[in-house]
This record gives C-alpha cells, structure tokens and sequence, in this order.
C-alpha cells in the first residue's frame, strides 16, 4: 500500500459496471505524468489536490471488498 499525492483532472463515466460498483463515483487523477482512474470516497471536484490510498487500503476505503485498487481518501487544504 502506498499513499499518494494528486491533482482530481475530471470524472469518468460508465454506462456499463460491475454490480458491486453501482453507485460508486470514479475521478481520473493526475499523479506526476501518469494519470489514475479513482474511486471517490470523499466527493472530490476537479482542480482540488487529494491523497489517495492504493492496493488493499484503497478496496478498505472504498467500502469492503470492492474490485478497485486506488480510492481517493482526502482532499487537501493546503
């Protein structure tokens, strides 16, 4: 598990998920030059700085036993 530090670049949407998804908002985040799809456990918006947990703290975060494997799980204030 990791934490990392980005920067929320948009929403991503899915007309089509897996059920255990449903209801779950996802936000691409730009990380350094690469760019991550996240779970949005906070109610993130695009611009705002946010930490983000990876691996099985992120499926934590993100509810239990959910197929994600990076969740955003805080917003910056400075």
């Amino acid at each position: 598990m990791s934490v990392l530090l980005g920067q929320v670049a948009g929403k991503v949407w899915a007309t089509k998920k897996s059920p255990a998804l449903i209801g779950q908002a996802f936000l691409t985040v730009a990380v350094g030059d690469a760019l991550l799809v996240c779970a949005d456990c906070v109610g993130a918006g695009e611009g705002e700085r946010v930490l983000i947990a990876t691996g099985a703290a992120a499926r934590l975060a993100a509810g239990g036993d959910l197929p994600v494997d990076a969740a955003i799980v805080g917003i910056l204030d400075s």
